[in-house]
């Protein structure tokens, strides 16, 4: 069995973090930059706002690309059974995922 090296860094489970509609969680799709700055506190995440622009060039181009392909692939509807649009739906729109 392994022993834990003193000079490993501590792994920490990250928490649920309480996140408020309106005030952390956009009602078109996303984060707030408030809920952001909230989830990087609590995590010790680095999360960067959405890519929103039309036209992206260099690393935010290749962020959207990568954040497209893998929204996609997530199951799930795009609608609620009360039609709806999903927060998976909204933050595909909100990327302007194609």
């Amino acid at each position: 069995m392994k022993e834990n090296n003193a000079s490993s860094t501590p792994r920490t489970a990250k928490k649920g973090v309480k996140l408020k509609m309106g005030k952390h969680k956009s009602r078109t799709g996303g984060l707030t930059r408030a809920g952001i700055a909230k989830y990087n506190r609590e995590t010790g995440s680095n999360l960067k706002p959405a890519v929103t622009e039309a036209n992206p060039k260099g690393k935010r181009a290749k962020r959207r690309k990568s954040f497209c392909a893998r929204m996609k692939g997530v199951k799930g509807p795009m609608k609620k059974p009360n039609g709806k649009p999903t927060r998976k739906a909204l933050a595909l729109r909100k990327w302007r995922c194609r």
